[in-house]
This record gives structure tokens, sequence and C-alpha cells, in this order.
């Protein structure tokens, strides 16, 4: 055979190409959120849609001006701005302030994200580092609404403190909490809390989406919540472990953070046993926050912490190149 004639063309890796852009990908995350986003709305009125939309606005601004102003290729089509946007205004309370999230926008895209080269080169969920900056506002940050309280688009909001199922929880006040919400109402979201979170059943239904759709994979997750269901089920403080389990798993945001915040491509290890030992030990921090710290939701500043262990991970649990055996594999680790 003359390979002359078969007219070969020579180029750089990938070869293998496929449609799953990061637009595409950022696209079904989109749609996973939607049914919790409809479901925000009807829970605490169309003012959780205007702060979705003042907060995906805000992103995509953001990101674009700073693009255009070093000169670079504009990103904004990606949509990874526009999810960056939804998860934080699901991060935040109905009540909250339209500069505030504009703020907790920028902070995301342009110091998280941008200042460390864009996508893919953060080291920090943008939307978690964003609510985290803009606990400087506690005050603001922390005003519930109860389910299917009286809001207006641009009006005042009943603002009355509500407490929310985590507060009750880290009171230890297991019997309080059934007195106000069974599980059904938990599960469903019928509950007070941020925008996006409430609704376990929903998050719960987006990331099997995901699942299905091989956008994220289950160990993070199942991890995740696995360690947080056994340690409540385990130390249940005084309380029925049941029970007890059942409300720290569909309270507070472990269903959003356990699928659309831990499984962030960038800020997440790349291998499989890496993904379960990430997931592992955001549960264990995020059950120590619940337990022991002043603040009564762990999921924000868990998954935060194990951010920052993931070149360690990745450094340490890496799987062995194609035809390599395991003896030489780690006669070569100890040679280091």
């Amino acid at each position: 055979m003359n390979y002359k004639e078969l007219n070969l063309i020579g180029s750089s890796s990938p070869h293998i190409r496929t449609k799953d852009g990061t637009g595409h990908i950022m696209g079904e995350v989109l749609l996973a959120m939607l049914l919790p986003l409809l479901f925000a709305v009807y829970n605490f009125g169309p003012r959780a849609l205007a702060a979705a939309a003042v907060s995906v606005a805000g992103c995509c601004a953001f990101e674009w001006l700073y693009r255009a102003a070093l000169k670079k290729d504009n990103t904004v089509g990606d949509l990874s701005a526009a999810v960056t946007g939804v998860l934080i205004a699901f991060v935040c309370p109905v009540t909250v302030p339209y500069w505030i999230l504009l703020i907790g926008d920028f902070f995301a895209i342009v110091v998280v994200k941008q200042l460390f080269g864009g996508i893919g080169k953060n080291f920090l969920n943008p939307a978690l580092a964003a609510r985290a900056f803009m606990l400087s506002w506690a005050g603001e940050m922390s005003t519930w609404v109860g389910p299917r309280s009286s809001s207006a688009l641009w009006g005042a909001v009943d603002a009355a403190t509500y407490p929310t199922p985590m507060a009750l929880l880290h009171e230890n006040n297991l019997e309080g909490l059934r007195q106000m919400y069974d599980l059904p109402e938990m599960l469903v979201g019928l509950i007070g809390g941020s925008m996006g979170e409430v609704s376990a059943l929903l998050l719960l239904l987006g990331g099997l989406f995901l699942i299905v759709r091989k956008v994220i994979t289950w160990y993070i997750p199942v991890s995740y919540i696995g360690t947080v269901a056994a340690l409540t089920f385990l130390f249940p403080r005084g309380n029925d472990p049941v029970t007890w389990m059942l409300y720290n798993l569909l309270g507070g945001g472990l269903m959003l953070g356990a699928f659309f915040m831990a499984t962030d491509y960038v800020t997440s290890p790349v291998s499989h046993k890496g993904q379960l030992l990430f997931g592992l030990g955001c549960g264990l921090i995020t059950v120590f926050i619940r337990y022991f710290g002043a603040y009564s939701e762990g999921v924000c500043y868990a998954i935060l912490v194990m951010n920052l262990t993931v070149w360690i991970i990745d450094k340490n649990i890496r799987p062995a190149r194609f035809g390599e055996s395991k003896p030489a594999k780690k006669k070569e680790a100890e040679s280091k």
C-alpha cells in the first residue's frame, strides 16, 4: 500500500473531538437548575426571579467588561458566568439587596475567576467564595422569610426574621423543627432558607439529570451525602438517629453543594479515588461545623476548604500511565 496516496493529515492533540464544549455543558447545568429556580419563585415570590436575573446579568457584564478592558477573547458565550450568577442567587436569601448581589458577582467573576486567568484556572468555587465574602453584610445575608410569604418584584419584602431548619438544628431543637416543618415539607422545600437551597427533591432530580447526562459523576455527591448521613446517624446528639439524619440531609445547602458546587470541574479532583476522598472531606467538615461551629451551616466553608486541598489530592492520587505496571509506579514513587 502506498501511504502517500492516503492523504493523511498530521495535527496536534486532541484528536478526538466532541460537541460537549463548555457552552454545551454549562447549558445542561442551567437546565438542571431551572426547576429549583421556578420553585424558588413559587416559594418566595417573583423577587426570587428578579434576584437571579440581576445576578446573572451582573456576572455576565463583569466578565465581558474585564476581558474587553484587557483586550482578551470574550468568554461570556460559554455560559459559565451565567451559571455562577444563578448559583450566587441560589445561596442568598430572597431579601438580599441587589447591590450586595452585584458585589458578590464582581468578587466571583473578577477576583476569584478572571484575576487567576479565567475559566479553568480558578482554585476556589467562584459562587461559594462570593457567598463567603458577602457574609461581610451578615444582617442582610441572614434575614429570612418563611415559605409562601408575600413579596413584590420591586417593593419591600415581608422580611421578618424567620428561623431556618439549620438554625433550629444548630440549637439541637429537633422537636421545635418537627413542629414547624415535617419531613415531606423538608423534602419538597416548603421551608425558609436561601432561594435555591430549599427544595432537596428538585435539587436531587437536577443532580441525577446531570449524572445521567454524564455532565458530572456520582463519586463526589454520593461520598459527600453518604458521609453526612453516616455521621449524623451515628452521632444524633441525643435525638432519634434516623429523624436527625434525615433533617440534616434535607436541610441547608447539602443537596445544592453536593451536586452543583462540589462537582465543579476546576476545583475538584480529577481521579475517581480523589473525588471520593474529596466528598468524604466535604462531609466531615460540614458535620464538624454544624456540630461545633458558631455558624449553623457548614456546606459553603467545607467545599472551600476542600478546594484548597485539590492539588494535594491530584498530586498523590494519580492513575497509572497507560501500559505502566503497579510495581513500576511504586518503584518510581520510592525513588523520588
